[in-house]
């Protein structure tokens, strides 16, 4: 058994295990369950992930690391195409499956990121994101063991993204369990300035994880941080069609006054009248005081 089948199977037992919990906060009813849950995942990353992953990050090389991430990333994008298809988006799909194809093979099976720099943006699309799509709701907060963060939806959702992940279907034992180990390592060395930051804040952690993990999977799911991006490039078209705009009416603008002087010149051959009738438009006010000397 794999380690992944194995905390699938201990996230199966998290949910069953749940139910008898105490309800408090209504997106968060098992949150006894989940605080307890927390705790051994905080004290397992105290004493094992977090050292393993700050000796990984100080002794192994930047371009090591960037590597291994740009490779399990490649990986990921096959099975982000594989959502975004099943969830319609037809462009992201393609995108995601050209990325994964381009980093491949003209990536060095991934290890360089080729498709980024070509203006290919990664999705990072899940099982749980498809569901909750086609309107599955993600139903109650839930910690689970060693994995973290999660909900009931995508509890439900993570053998179908274990079965989705490439790496996990590598026969030998040894190099898929190494993999998976080395994967945990690498994305939690990323995020240790951030881990470090809310450690030394002083607030409840279960809370701001638990709030900040439900705000962003809804974010995901609903596509949020797309419109995001869609209504920026909206306002960029909106700015550069007002600088058109404003050009435009700058130009119109200048050569009215030549057009007033040139219909003034004309009236300016009449008799005194006419200037008369002109003179209070024009910018110098002193002019008609000194024509009414001249006419009386």
């Amino acid at each position: 058994m794999s380690i992944r089948n194995a905390l699938a199977l201990a996230a199966g037992a998290a949910v069953l295990l749940s139910g008898c919990a105490t309800a408090t906060n209504p997106k968060d009813p098992f949150e006894k369950f989940n605080r307890a849950m927390f705790s051994f995942n905080d004290a397992v990353d105290r004493t094992a992930l977090k050292p393993t992953a700050t000796f990984y990050r100080n002794y192994t090389p930047d371009f090591v690391q960037t590597g291994v991430g740009n490779f399990f990333g490649n990986l990921s994008d096959l099975w982000s195409s594989v959502n975004n298809f099943a969830q319609l988006k037809g462009q992201d799909g393609l995108n995601d499956f050209t990325r994964f194809a381009v980093n491949s093979t003209l990536g060095l099976v991934g290890v360089l990121d080729i498709a980024t720099p070509a203006g290919l943006r990664k999705h990072n699309e899940d099982l749980g994101q498809t569901l909750g799509y086609w309107g599955v709701p993600s139903g109650p907060y839930l910690m689970l063991p060693i994995l973290g963060a999660s909900t009931v939806r995508d509890t439900i959702a993570l053998p179908g993204d274990f079965w989705g992940d490439p790496w996990d279907h590598v026969n030998d034992i040894p190099w898929r369990n190494g993999g998976i180990l080395l994967r945990a390592v690498d994305q939690r060395a990323s995020v240790l300035d951030a881990s470090n930051l809310l450690e030394d804040a002083a607030l409840d952690r279960y809370e701001f994880i638990r709030d900040g993990y439900l705000q962003r999977r809804n974010s995901k799911v609903l596509d949020t941080d797309k419109a995001q991006e869609r209504a920026d490039k909206v306002h960029e078209k909106l700015e550069k069609v007002q600088e058109k705009v404003q050009e435009k009416l700058g130009v119109k603008k200048t050569p009215r006054p030549d057009d007033a002087g040139d219909d003034a010149a004309p009236a300016s051959q009449d008799q005194t009248p006419a200037k008369q009738d002109s003179a209070p438009n024009n910018p110098p006010v002193p002019a008609p005081v000194s024509s009414e000397p001249v006419q009386k």
